[in-house]
């Protein structure tokens, strides 16, 4: 008897920049916007500033909250930077967004002279960060963590969610010296508000336990790995879960601990290049201080220029969707 296979829905255009949120998943629009909107309230210093990218990465809220407070750069990546820098000199605290490609590959130069050296205090908020969008290696900043890493004194950010988003803002004002935070835009995810979490600067926190597998994660990777760990519940495997949204400085106190508290599989899942990302940066801590953890693995992006594609399809491909992850741990365990 012929059967007909039965085909899935053909994914469109629009795929290929949708919202990272699942179907039927809570979400919040615009956390990053609103969350500086309301902080900008009582911090008359704070100014936003933009490379024609307002829009595109929820600055517009700003924008239409406090024209006078708000400064568009046009697409000129280097003279935001450099313009930022100068604004932060004069005692004001710039939040600069563009896409994270542009912001990082075009402007690196003037974020590490200007920026950085002078420890100015800088906010840039950079969307599209690794593989959130289809439209290939011109707009994946998948190497913009290696990039950044290597800058002294500069706070790197990774935010799960639209809670980590709206928490991490005014923390970032906070913090005397420049930051880069991974910026999640649009209609962005909320989960992390059922695990009783709240964001810290600098901290890692668990979030779930589990006792034949640790994922170490940062970004939406942290959605994907609480997926994971609720999904392999059905072949009795335990997977504890460590979010680490701040990438620099890490958090190796709590990541020692979580390492060392049970013999486990320890999987670093990243939205990022398994060079130079948080992968490389626990890898690191654990042999500098002789942790030798049963089994250590990278579940992060390869090192190579990726496909343009509908998201899903890409997520599947290079082992970073629920489905593609559980597979790879479930193979790691042996």
């Amino acid at each position: 008897m012929n059967t007909v296979a039965e085909k899935k829905p053909r994914l469109t255009t629009s795929a290929m920049i949708a919202s990272i949120a699942g179907e039927g998943q809570r979400v919040k629009a615009a956390p990053f916007g609103k969350a500086l909107v309301e902080l900008a309230a009582s911090r008359p210093e704070i100014v936003g500033m933009t490379a024609d990218l307002a829009k595109y990465t929820d600055l517009h809220l700003f924008a239409q909250a406090y024209p006078e407070r708000f400064y568009q750069m046009g697409m000129a990546e280097q003279l935001l930077m450099g313009a930022a820098g100068g604004m932060a000199k004069e005692g004001l605290i710039p939040f600069a967004t563009t896409y994270a490609v542009f912001g990082t590959r075009r402007a690196y130069d003037f974020i590490h002279q200007v920026i950085a050296e002078e420890n100015l205090n800088v906010k840039m908020c950079l969307a599209l960060p690794g593989l959130t969008t289809g439209y290939g290696p011109s707009h994946q900043a998948t190497e913009d963590i290696a990039m950044m890493r290597g800058i002294p004194g500069l706070t790197i950010i990774d935010p799960c969610d639209a809670l980590d988003i709206e928490q991490a803002v005014p923390q970032m004002a906070a913090h005397n010296g420049p930051v880069y935070m991974r910026l999640l835009r649009g209609n962005v995810p909320l989960v992390l508000d059922e695990y009783d979490y709240s964001f810290e600067l600098g901290k890692a926190k668990r979030l779930v336990d589990g006792d034949e597998v640790l994922i170490i994660s940062s970004g939406f990777m942290t959605m994907r790995a609480l997926e994971v760990a609720q999904a392999l519940k059905a072949d009795n495997i335990g997977v504890a879960v460590l979010h680490c949204p701040t990438i620099k400085p890490l958090d190796e106190v709590t990541i020692l601990a979580e390492v060392l508290r049970k013999p486990r599989l320890v999987v670093v899942a990243e939205n990022h290049s398994v060079v130079g990302g948080l992968g490389e940066a626990v890898a690191s801590s654990l042999l500098q201080n002789g942790v030798q953890p049963a089994r250590f693995r990278l579940a992060g992006l390869p090192d190579a220029y990726l496909d343009a594609g509908a998201l899903p399809t890409l997520h599947d491909r290079y082992g970073i969707s629920t489905e593609a992850l559980s597979d790879r741990v479930k193979a790691w365990l042996g």
